[in-house]
């Protein structure tokens, strides 16, 4: 149904910026609520990110707020995680997700679609 592609993510030093950018298929962009995960080495995936469908509301995990943004562009069906100072913690695989839902979510399985996911390294 929903399709989400996502850009790549890259190799960069702490630091460093990088924006990710997922587009959706199907012109179902404005009913989906946007979100962004990710997955470090050994570890369960995390959410990192979220917009509501009209985005007026935004929610940012604690271990990114004020260095990550999340944005949504709906006359281009995309969303972008804008990630400044990154740290080599942040190295993960970065997903983006959607719903068709009323509320950002915290968790995984609230999430119907799923983007193919993208790798984040960041070194020291």
């Amino acid at each position: 149904q929903v399709q989400l592609v996502e850009s790549a993510g890259g190799l960069v030093q702490a630091g460093d910026s990088l924006r990710l950018s997922c587009a959706a298929s199907g012109g179902f962009f404005s009913r989906l609520v946007m979100a962004w995960f990710r997955q470090p080495p050994g570890k369960e995936r995390e959410f990192v990110a979220g917009m509501s469908r009209s985005a007026d509301s935004t929610y940012h995990a604690d271990s990114v707020k004020g260095r990550f943004t999340i944005s949504r562009d709906n006359a281009k069906n995309t969303i972008y995680l804008q990630m400044n100072r990154l740290k080599p913690e942040d190295t993960a695989v970065y997903y983006c997700a959607a719903d068709v839902s009323y509320r950002v979510s915290t968790r995984d399985h609230d999430y119907d679609y799923w983007g193919q996911g993208t790798q984040v390294t960041v070194s020291s």
